[in-house]
């Protein structure tokens, strides 16, 4: 099997306190990954973990079949095959929207100016903000900036894209822009794993469901949403609103 991203017994946190213990988690090319679990269960730390943004206290992880966690690896360089979408945008404000996207494909890929302008017009198509180009980012709108963030980093061209509640910020009509646009990119052949909690999203994208708790994942699968196994997945996807008690 050809995974894009392997977390062998994975644990990492921060000072003393570990966050996530003893992850194991594959993903396969192209594959759609939706992961939820209570606030504070280590959701966030494990996207960071996995392109080491948190350094793991143990464990190995893999990226397109290089070893992440090896002495040997130049982190700048297989960082580079990934894309990373957090809940705050992190756009420079100082900076265009066509700046923002270029300048990491000149830095990291090393593209020359007019190479850099063309994929950045290319993924802004996709987002559907090519007319924005040559705004600022605070002269859009919350959703527009979450997508030239998508947008920039898409433009890396990632064999996986990490999603960090990329709508968590936004109000729900700036939330579905987000979420359609993520639909969109979900049928491309592009690796993804995502933290949020929005179900209908989850259900119309994921390949598999992760939930996780207290920084151990406690069951993953097609069907958790519609057919969980545990009663702590029962009970969180009540707390949701998923399903009534009475269905168990």
């Amino acid at each position: 099997m050809n995974y894009v991203l392997e977390m062998i017994n994975v644990t990492a946190g921060y000072e003393n306190k570990p966050v996530i213990k003893n992850i194991n988690l594959k993903i396969s090319r192209g594959e759609k990954v939706v992961m939820m679990g209570p606030s504070g269960s280590g959701k966030s730390t494990l996207l960071k973990t996995a392109i080491l943004l948190v350094k793991p206290w143990s464990g190995k992880i893999f990226l397109d079949g290089e070893e992440l966690t090896s002495e040997k690896t130049d982190l700048r360089r297989a960082r580079a095959k990934t894309g990373f979408v957090f809940q705050s945008y992190n756009l420079f404000p100082h900076m265009k929207v066509i700046d923002n996207i270029t300048l990491p494909l000149r830095i990291v890929k090393g593209l020359n100016k007019s190479e850099a302008l063309k994929k950045a017009f290319e993924v802004l198509k996709i987002v559907r903000l090519e007319e924005y180009a040559y705004k600022y980012p605070l002269q859009l709108s919350g959703g527009q900036q979450q997508r030239v963030a998508i947008a920039r980093a898409l433009a890396m061209d990632p064999v996986i894209l990490f999603l960090d509640e990329p709508t968590s910020a936004l109000d729900p009509e700036m939330k579905i822009e987000v979420l359609n646009t993520l639909r969109d990119i979900a049928k491309r052949d592009i690796a993804m794993l995502i933290v949020t909690h929005e179900i209908d999203f989850a259900k119309d994208i994921a390949d598999r469901i992760v939930i996780i708790e207290d920084g151990v994942i406690i069951e993953e699968g097609e069907d958790v949403l519609t057919n969980p196994k545990t009663e702590r997945v029962k009970k969180f996807l009540r707390n949701l609103g998923i399903y009534s008690s009475s269905k168990y």
